[in-house]
């Protein structure tokens, strides 16, 4: 008989650093398995990252699915590539669609349904990473996948309290599919319970042949359309054909000897470049990690980043002004000036012009590095499941505003401003570490964090993930983790900032996975960690 396990644990757990000449860091330790498999194979890091980014679509479902969207920055052992597979508006998609069906005053597409659902991007990165440097056939990266699918998986702590709360949300539980997809007997499933996923087995059984044609011009792309256009949706099989995801030159930003690397807008990476060109003005070193000081500037740094961020981040055609002015080093020095290191402050945006996710990543002992993210945006995305396929659908077309005079405003064809953001960092034009923190607006917060530890403070990739986060959300207003030093907390207050302190993780304060090469990547290897704040593991041989 099985033992009726509590599975709240009462003691504080230290996760240590993880050394391997092949890793693999992800927030579900089947995953990280299923790429390692791969890389045993014989493969390189891009299959052990397509691996395992497809496990991860049936073990946190309430992150990703198939119906994701997904951004990548790989070392291909030479050179830097990015790639971003953000999903694109539907042809149907203007501000006066949205306007007829949901009211004159309406600001944004609506949070859930088909009408927050754009081309989904991520099986078609899977692919271009494939095609461009995979070395195993395509349909063994998504064999462990399929396994799991069909003989199921059980449960675990993390992902089956996100599961929970979700299922206790109206406008997720009344959308078309979800309910009879992930609440099987009525309910989430309970921690350590057996979860199968069929439909989702026979959805990559077609992908795995196809190479990801079956889900853009194929059974699958034919069975979405009908069921969008029975229930209401605008996509259609042309707007499916149609998506292709693009090769990118990642931007980038130095820091204390280093640099940065995001992907350019659209999507929200640009706010870590910003951020650290800030920072650079101060010397964090000589103020203390966990110092009210060095917050203080961080969180300050923060908010001039996103006040710039949500006022011109948008599809680059559609921007007034280019990531380059946002990063000209003249016009982070004059905002730096902005910061009073004596009080915290509600920033506008300045005048460059004048002046749900999942997160994993691999690297091999050929050098190859893979930085790789996939999400739904908020949790279970739309709440659409393509019937009979298993296919979560993001909703990510609620990043689109209504309003004409945004940059972001809603257009057939245009990707919406994105929030996951894969990093990457070098020193002198060579590989450092790949990594993320996923979770929201709070990922170019956990960018700067956790980059600052290592860089200004020497901790080590495990710890600068370990300690305790805070996160910015707007005016004077930040949530910090309840594991911060509450005289940290106190003296933070004193400054003015106005504080919640916060108990979920999970969400709040971002989930990251790290790989650092040590050296040599056949000799010495690479550290890595994994956050302790979801159920993942980094694994290596």
């Amino acid at each position: 008989m099985t033992q009726a396990f509590d599975y709240r644990n009462g003691y504080r757990s230290t996760r240590l650093p993880v050394f391997a000449r092949n890793v693999v860091a992800t927030s579900h330790p089947l995953a990280a398995q299923a790429g390692l498999r791969m890389l045993t194979a014989g493969g390189n890091a891009v299959d052990a990252a397509i691996a395992t980014a497809a496990v991860m679509t049936l073990v946190e479902p309430c992150s990703n699915g198939l119906g994701s969207d997904a951004f990548c920055i790989l070392w291909d052992g030479r050179q830097l590539h990015g790639l971003n597979a953000s999903g694109r508006a539907p042809a149907a998609w203007t501000p006066g669609y949205f306007q007829r069906k949901y009211g004159a005053d309406a600001k944004a597409p609506p949070v859930r349904g088909w009408d927050s659902v754009t081309v989904p991007g991520a099986v078609a990165a899977w692919a271009a990473l494939s095609e461009r440097f995979g070395q195993l056939r395509f349909e063994d990266l998504l064999a462990p996948a399929i396994e799991i699918a069909e003989r199921g998986y059980v449960v675990p702590v993390v992902v089956q309290e996100k599961w929970a709360a979700a299922s206790q949300v109206h406008d997720l539980a009344s959308q078309p599919g979800w309910a009879p997809t992930f609440l099987p007997r009525d309910r989430a499933p309970g921690v350590g319970e057996l979860f199968r996923f069929p439909a989702a087995a026979r959805a990559l059984r077609s992908i795995a042949a196809t190479r990801g044609q079956a889900f853009y011009g194929g059974e699958i792309a034919e069975a979405l359309a009908r069921q969008a256009a029975a229930q209401g949706g605008a996509i259609t099989v042309a707007d499916l054909a149609a998506y292709r995801p693009e090769w990118v030159a990642p931007i980038g930003q130095d820091y204390r000897g280093y640099r940065l690397h995001e992907i350019p807008p659209n999507g929200q990476g640009i706010a870590a470049l910003i951020a650290l060109g800030i920072l650079q003005h101060f010397d964090l070193a000589a103020l203390g990690a966990d110092s009210v000081e060095a917050q203080h500037l961080q969180i300050e740094a923060m908010k001039l980043a996103f006040a710039d961020v949500y006022r011109y981040v948008a599809e680059p055609a559609s921007m007034e002004v280019t990531a380059q002015q946002l990063l000209a080093p003249a016009y982070l020095a004059t905002r730096a000036k902005s910061i009073d290191p004596a009080r915290a402050q509600d920033f506008g945006a300045g005048n460059p012009a004048k002046g749900g996710t999942i997160y994993l990543t691999a690297a091999d002992e050929r050098g190859m590095m893979v930085s790789f993210i996939q999400s739904n945006y908020m949790g279970f995305g739309s709440g659409v499941v393509v019937d009979g396929w298993g296919i979560s659908l993001q909703n990510r077309g609620h990043g689109f505003s209504l309003d004409a005079h945004s940059a972001n405003v809603v257009a057939p064809g245009k990707r919406p401003f994105h929030t996951i953001i894969p990093a990457f960092l070098t020193k002198d034009g060579q590989p450092v570490m790949s990594y993320g923190v996923m979770g929201a607006n709070m990922q170019p917060q956990g960018h700067l964090q956790t980059l600052v530890r290592m860089l200004d403070f020497g901790q080590n990739p495990q710890a600068a993930c370990d300690a305790p986060r805070w996160r910015y959300n707007d005016g004077l207003t930040i949530n910090v983790e309840a594991q911060m030093d509450p005289a940290v907390v106190a003296g933070l207050g004193a400054l003015g900032h106005r504080m919640e302190v916060l108990q979920d993780s999970y969400q709040d304060f971002g989930a990251g996975q790290f790989i650092w090469r040590l050296g040599d990547p056949a000799v010495e290897g690479y550290v890595a960690a994994s956050d302790p704040r979801r159920d993942g593991q980094a694994a290596g041989y």
